[in-house]
């Protein structure tokens, strides 16, 4: 990675300056007029329970940019599978071996750990052409809870952590959950690193429902569609099988016939 290049300039969402403005002014307000300090503290609550409500939607926008479908690429017939929280050594091969029998690629938001710890896996994912993106260090259930310096090390180890053992660097982020605060897209923009939610997500790692978990990602399909699913903490049916591998063959059989393609993000990026 080169770090000689100059980061891009972070610009904060409306949101973001319009809670800089709502601090500033009740700041103001205590100044000028103490006794209406309820008035100050009532606007920067409903402010903060905004940006919460922001960071709690995945496919929020109101935070920073943040793909939740392809871009526009004329008349071809794209779709990105992702697969979240891998490499896992039982599940991620049979995922290849699916995919490769499909001709499809996916995307792989992989946690850092976890590819530091299975590397020939890492390595297999990007040698059969998929890519691997930044899904944190550490997989935190509080990253969004997280402050700028924490996230900013979460984030960045995850960078260093794929680099070094696939030479490849990450070009989409997608957090834990989804789940984020204010404090990432400055993160995101210095690692010049794009954030992507998703579409449609199947719940699989909840829910051991192949069927409902199917349903909810092909119905409907369209074009420009990203798809959520997991090879790292995965659901079990009930024959304790992976729901990804009960789920993956279905859906590259429906996206042949209606002609789609699996493609992976950064196909689509300009």
């Amino acid at each position: 990675m080169n770090e000689r290049e100059t980061a891009p300039r972070w610009k904060p969402s409306p949101l973001v300056l319009a809670s800089c403005a709502v601090h500033l002014g009740a700041a103001a307000s205590l100044i000028v007029r103490p006794r209406a300090w309820p008035w100050g503290l009532g606007a920067l609550l409903a402010n903060h329970m905004a940006l919460a409500a922001a960071g709690l939607w995945p496919r929020s926008q109101l935070l920073g940019p943040n793909w939740t479908r392809l871009p526009a690429r004329g008349l071809e017939r794209d779709v990105a599978i992702t697969i979240d929280d891998g490499p896992d050594p039982e599940v991620t091969p049979r995922v290849l071996a699916l995919l490769e029998g499909h001709g499809a690629h996916a995307t792989f938001f992989c946690i850092g750990e976890r590819v530091l710890r299975y590397p020939d896996l890492a390595q297999e994912v990007v040698r059969r052409g998929h890519a691997i993106e930044n899904h944190s260090q550490r997989h935190r259930h509080n990253f969004s809870l997280l402050g700028p310096g924490a996230m900013n090390a979460e984030v960045a180890s995850a960078q260093e952590s794929i680099f070094r053992i696939t030479g490849s660097t990450p070009r989409f982020f997608r957090a834990p959950a989804g789940l984020r605060n204010p404090f990432l897209d400055p993160v995101l923009v210095r690692l010049k690193l794009q954030l992507a939610s998703w579409t449609r997500r199947g719940f699989d790692t909840v829910s051991a429902d192949a069927d409902a978990v199917f349903r909810r990602l092909a119905t409907p399909l369209e074009v420009g569609d990203i798809l959520l699913l997991h090879d790292g903490h995965a659901a079990r049916t009930r024959a304790g099988r992976p729901v990804i591998l009960e789920v993956l063959p279905r859906l590259l059989e429906t996206l042949s016939a209606r002609q789609l393609k699996s493609v992976t993000l950064r196909s689509a990026l300009p």
